[in-house]
């Protein structure tokens, strides 16, 4: 027996984390996003950080790079208590992000946006472009980047674009690196030379947070695992020491709970028929079919294509290619025109910019898609617009003080109401609910299922995109399941348990 000697265990303690958040909570008004979560970033190892849509993981970036105070807890750099009171901060702290979808500028070169906000100066206080040429040039050959400094961005292409996205990100001296879903626009090849950085940052020293829903990359790279759920910490521990199986069981961690409304199944006539439908970057040979009284769910984790096809489908976007039918007859829908002229409507995810103009009151927001019949002779008949609001608004059980107030005084939940009767109100065949419940209270939520229920009921088919695996098992007469772009999965409801979801949502075999 080889017995360890008090040195030899003082040797294998733990390193003190680069950056650690212990106890943290965010708190918003009406919402708590998380609650006694903490994590540990040590230097020459990658933490994955692992969670469902919603579970905090964005708001926890915010408050390690400074854009978000924590309500409460402490931030802690090399075991010390500190705080990042603006972005600003901690960047002078050493902490960079890689996000998906980083904000360059077209306009100006690759070293510009490199050194945007600190470029090298010289003796009289100006730009040194000679130094900032030099000094991309040498960024850009570490992670093996051959991309001309001078070059103007809007000359390259999007892979390209992400590489300088990341040389902006160790421009400065990072002791820290937030890598959040880095590998969504890259090819496999380009993947596989992301991964190859990633060990020279860990040979460097440097700490890294590593955001993905692809286990294969998270599998691949990283030394650690933290887990949240609803905003909660609820695991961590070594990656070599965890399985497929039991970090996607710390990811779902529920049962579905018997709070949706029971409602028999949809079984009414097809509808919808959508064949090989195909769109050049987001989608692609998507094929469904939608009956009436059904709710159709589509589940996916972030990039699936989920909204995109969507967006496609009521004209928002144009599709590349394939069949649509609408009750057996093929129709061509190129604008959001033609899709509501043949009774598809839309509720998208960002109901503040796509589905309502909020500084307009409530009664104008539900009636703008059904002017025509709240007009006579091409006058507006204001007693017609307030009965049909009325009509919608009692339905839904909107709580306003009137039909005049203007939608970016309501709530969450009260607003996502008014887009929902604005499209009910033009007496659709079909209704694509994307993210229906996202930002809105427990009560609303409630309301909004309870709603959907009735519309199956009244034979209405509904098409739900949710990224909550509690709303899609509940609400779901069937479920489809998308990845990078394409269908991977169709079941009944009940076939489906939370685990299997996102094993198909992830690509685990």
């Amino acid at each position: 027996m080889i017995y360890q000697t008090h040195a030899e265990a003082e040797d294998v303690s733990p390193p003190i984390p680069i950056l650690a958040l212990d106890g943290i909570t965010k708190t918003f008004p009406g919402v708590k996003a998380l609650s006694d979560v903490s994590l540990s970033l040590y230097p020459g190892q990658v933490t994955a950080l692992v969670g469902e849509n919603g579970a905090g993981k964005s708001t926890v970036v915010k408050i390690l790079t400074g854009i978000y105070q924590p309500t409460e807890g402490r931030i802690l750099a090399d075991g010390t208590e500190t705080r990042f009171p603006t972005a600003q901060d901690a960047a002078d702290a050493g902490i960079t992000a890689i996000h998906q979808e980083t904000v360059l500028f077209d306009e100006l070169s690759v070293a510009e946006n490199i050194f945007l906000g600190h470029a090298p100066r010289n003796r009289f206080g100006l730009i040194d472009w000679a130094a900032m040429a030099r000094m991309s040039r040498e960024i850009l050959d570490g992670i093996g980047a051959e991309i001309d400094p001078g070059a103007k961005l809007r000359d390259l292409g999007i892979a390209n674009k992400h590489l300088v996205a990341i040389a902006r990100a160790l421009s400065i001296d990072a002791r820290v690196v937030i890598m959040d879903e880095p590998t969504a626009a890259l090819s496999h090849k380009e993947i596989q030379e992301l991964y190859e950085l990633v060990e020279q940052l860990k040979g460097q020293g440097k700490a890294i947070l590593f955001i993905s829903h692809k286990f294969d990359e998270i599998f691949r790279i990283a030394d650690n695992y933290t887990v949240f759920r609803d905003g909660q910490f609820v695991g961590e521990g070594k990656i070599a020491d965890v399985t497929n199986d039991a970090l996607v069981k710390l990811m779902v961690g529920r049962e579905v709970a018997n709070i949706f409304p029971a409602r028999p199944p949809g079984r009414g006539d097809v509808v919808l028929e959508v064949e090989n439908y195909n769109h050049p970057t987001e989608f692609a040979d998507i094929g469904f079919c939608l009956r009436s009284g059904e709710i159709l769910g589509f589940y996916g984790l972030v990039g699936a294509g989920r909204s995109e096809a969507m967006q496609a489908l009521f004209g928002i976007t144009r599709a590349s290619g394939g069949t649509i039918r609408i009750d057996g007859q093929e129709v061509t829908i190129r604008a959001t025109a033609d899709a509501a002229n043949n009774g598809i409507v839309y509720v998208p995810e960002d109901r503040g910019k796509q589905g309502a103009i909020i500084a307009m009151p409530i009664f104008q927001n539900i009636t703008l898609p059904s002017l025509s019949r709240t007009s006579h002779n091409g006058f507006i008949r204001l007693a017609e617009e307030f009965k049909l609001a009325r009509d919608f608004t009692e339905r839904l059980d909107l709580r306003a003080a009137s039909l005049d107030t203007k939608v970016e005084s309501l709530s969450g939940g009260n607003q996502q109401k008014v887009v929902i009767a604005k499209w009910l109100a033009t007496m659709p065949k079909i209704i694509i609910l994307d993210e229906p419940t996202k930002g809105i209270d427990i009560g609303s939520k409630a309301a909004v299922h309870e709603f959907m229920a009735e519309l199956a009921a009244e034979g209405l088919a509904i098409i739900m995109v949710s990224s909550e695996i509690p709303e899609v098992l509940g609400m779901s007469d069937r479920i489809i399941v998308m990845r990078e772009g394409r269908i991977v999965a169709e079941v009944a409801h009940d076939d489906m348990t939370p685990e299997t979801l996102v094993r198909h949502a992830a690509g685990i075999t």
